[in-house]
């Protein structure tokens, strides 16, 4: 993938929530959404069905969204750098820790690296991690027949070539 991290403008912005139901724990510093959940902050968008946020006390939220089935959890997110990049991805379950600056997504995950609405990098598989200050992503397969055949798949957009003097 590409030497661009996530936008990080969106760490300092709001999180708004709409979900058909909301509740809130103030003490406990969690929040349960169920229901047509959307969240935005800043750059980012998910969607999904059901989703829980815990915030941590010096302020970081981990946000576990979850889909469906027949409608996965998706998000998107401009990246810094280029002004029309964006990382986007589907999946059952979307993990997101503000704190570690990881994304899991799991169950029929897929990641795409876009540039001007172009595909330029997609991945594929049962789980795909993203550490974003570590620039790393790890795909795995589902844990069921170590004898199956491989499950993970990745299309790679050729890079520039970079001239040393």
């Amino acid at each position: 993938m590409s030497n661009v991290h996530a936008n990080k403008n969106d760490q300092d912005k709001p999180l708004i929530v709409n979900a058909d139901r909301v509740d809130v724990d103030d003490v406990k510093q969690n929040y349960v959404l169920s229901g047509d959940v959307l969240l935005i902050k800043g750059s980012m968008i998910a969607k999904g069905d059901k989703g829980n946020i815990q915030v941590d006390p010096q302020g970081y939220q981990s946000i576990d969204l979850k889909g469906k089935v027949e409608s996965l959890a998706s998000m998107r997110q401009r990246r810094d750098g280029i002004a029309e990049e964006f990382m986007q991805g589907i999946g059952r379950d979307i993990l997101y820790d503000d704190k570690k600056e990881e994304i899991i997504l799991t169950g029929n995950a897929q990641v795409k690296r876009l540039l001007n609405m172009q595909m330029l990098d997609q991945l594929q598989g049962w789980q795909i991690e993203y550490e974003d200050i570590r620039e790393s992503y790890k795909v795995r397969p589902q844990a069921i027949d170590p004898n199956a055949p491989p499950q993970s798949r990745a299309i790679l957009a050729p890079r520039k070539k970079v001239l040393i003097n």
